[in-house]
């Protein structure tokens, strides 16, 4: 049952990513008006997308290294923008943050009912 809150977080702080990613690149604060081609960054989230909402464990494994990436681009754009960028960047480290401690804990959580499943 734990793993299903984990689960459930996951796939809510990423499609929160991708949608904050999407406005942040568009509409909210793009670099250039009119948007930018950071916007693609949103198209790299979808990546693992699939996999999360299928609860598949190798997904979650290696998504978990490529949220770095996303946590990093935030902690930077916090540190050195300000403004609307930097409360963008604030929700981008919150939402990466919430997403990376979910994988790590459904993963934690799932790998004994996998081991007894292999018994």
């Amino acid at each position: 049952m734990k793993q299903g809150w984990f689960h459930w977080g996951a796939i809510v702080s990423l499609i929160a990513l991708i949608l904050l990613n999407l406005g942040w690149e568009l509409w909210w604060a793009p670099l250039r008006e009119g948007g930018s081609w950071l916007v693609l960054k949103a198209a790299l989230l979808l990546l693992p997308l699939p996999g999360i909402l299928k609860g598949r464990i190798y997904t979650y494994q290696w998504s978990c290294m490529f949220i770095l990436a996303f946590f990093g681009e935030g902690v930077m754009r916090g540190w050195g923008d300000s403004g609307l960028n930097q409360q963008l960047a604030w929700g981008e480290i919150a939402l990466t943050t919430l997403y990376f401690v979910s994988v790590l804990m459904f993963i934690r959580t799932g790998r004994p009912a996998a081991a007894h499943a292999t018994l």
